[in-house]
């Protein structure tokens, strides 16, 4: 039997992938890895392997949740009311995102490598449309927001039918996953795929050239909304959540092992020429990827699926906090990188600080209250408050006394 009421555990745990995006991206200036935006002078090997860390499942475990965000969505609603949904909710904020929050991102970098105009002498280099990094046009960390929306537009009529009783057959086989540790079986196309595509094609979030990844995620999303539409695997990932959270410590101590070593192919150490141990080499991070995702969400069911005071403030704030983080932070580092001597731990300390604080009163101050910027960054209508309605109105001499329904 499907659940059409949503599980706390699943916000909490979309709150927690927030965070974590936080801290990755408040990293990155500060890594020994090329590619970012803006660099510090002196980078770090070891925040670089803790980045590394979270990149394996912090954009899986986003991706599983939407899944089940999808499914939630879906109730009620037609395959049409589902894609006009999810227009407003990721498409227009993607737009906003595109034309208002990136372009900041792209002029500091440009001031970071000597372009000495002003903003608004730059800003109409987005309007011509040429991609990124060759031009001022880009969805940067937005990229997550279209490749979601594209596969909802895809998948609503599989999403539609799943949800219907025409698909009761099809769940009755997925309980039959439930049982042991069937439910892992899940794991095996994204595993496969990326063992087999992985460098063929690297990693760019751009969509055009994305092939490996763009279906590597959608099996996280596809996941997500087969566990919430069968509650019985959910029930399995509970039960399971030691043997899932083993087998992704395990991954990542060989994978460290190996790759500390030089034991991977194209170095030194890797002698052995036949081409399977390649895949099976490159099959590890997805391995370790679907473990922790699927053993967070085990533990996340386990301990989190409970109500709090804040849950509802922190839900409503985590997708325009996701949408606003690092546009600030890459302003803020383009000054923080300028300052001497400061060690990289107290500037990486000090970057999640004031972008957690910049972040959060922009989201309060200025996109909470009003109905226009909650549209803007995909949020729903602000909820009216319920007329008081008088019960009874009871006049003695000199005191006048109201009982008043709040609920």
């Amino acid at each position: 039997m499907e659940t059409t009421q949503r599980q706390t555990y699943l916000d909490w745990l979309r709150i927690i992938s927030i965070i974590g995006v936080l801290f990755f991206h408040s990293a990155m200036p500060y890594v020994a890895e090329d590619g970012w935006h803006i660099k510090n002078a002196e980078t770090s090997y070891l925040m670089m392997e803790s980045n590394m860390f979270l990149h394996l499942f912090r954009m899986p475990l986003l991706f599983f949740i939407s899944g089940t965000v999808s499914y939630y969505m879906m109730q009620r609603r037609s395959t049409l009311n589902f894609i006009g949904l999810r227009f407003r909710r990721l498409f227009i904020p993607l737009l906003v995102g595109m034309f208002i929050i990136v372009p900041p991102q792209i002029y500091m970098e440009r001031l970071a490598h000597g372009y000495t105009g002003s903003f608004w002498d730059w800003y109409p280099s987005v309007f011509d449309f040429v991609p990124y990094p060759k031009g001022s046009f880009s969805w940067h960390h937005l990229w997550f927001i279209a490749y979601l929306f594209i596969y909802d537009l895809i998948f609503a009529p599989l999403f539609a039918w799943l949800i219907s009783p025409k698909s009761d057959a099809f769940k009755i086989k997925l309980a039959a996953l439930a049982t042991g540790k069937w439910v892992y079986v899940l794991m095996l196309p994204g595993i496969i795929w990326y063992a087999l595509m992985s460098r063929k094609f690297p990693e760019t979030n751009d969509l055009a050239h994305d092939g490996c990844y763009f279906v590597y995620w959608l099996f996280f999303l596809l996941a997500g909304f087969i566990c919430i539409l069968q509650p019985k695997l959910m029930d399995s990932l509970q039960r399971n959540r030691r043997f899932a959270l083993t087998i992704g410590f395990l991954g990542i101590l060989l994978l460290d092992y190996l790759r500390w070593n030089k034991i991977e192919p194209n170095h030194e150490q890797w002698h052995v020429q036949a081409e399977l141990f390649t895949y099976l080499f490159d099959a590890l991070k997805p391995i370790i990827a679907w473990s922790w995702v699927l053993a967070l969400v085990g533990y996340g069911k386990h301990y989190l699926n409970r109500k709090h005071i804040v849950l509802n403030y922190l839900n409503q704030a985590v997708y325009p906090f996701y949408i606003l983080h690092q546009t600030v932070i890459v302003i803020l580092v383009y000054y923080f990188v300028r300052v001497p001597n400061e060690s990289i731990l107290s500037k990486y300390i000090y970057t999640v600080g004031t972008t957690f604080f910049i972040t959060v009163l922009t989201y309060h101050l200025f996109i909470r209250p009003f109905a226009l910027t909650r549209f803007l960054f995909g949020m729903k209508p602000k909820e009216k408050p319920r007329q008081a309605e008088i019960e009874t109105i009871e006049i003695k001499p000199g005191v006048l006394h109201s009982s008043l329904n709040l609920e």
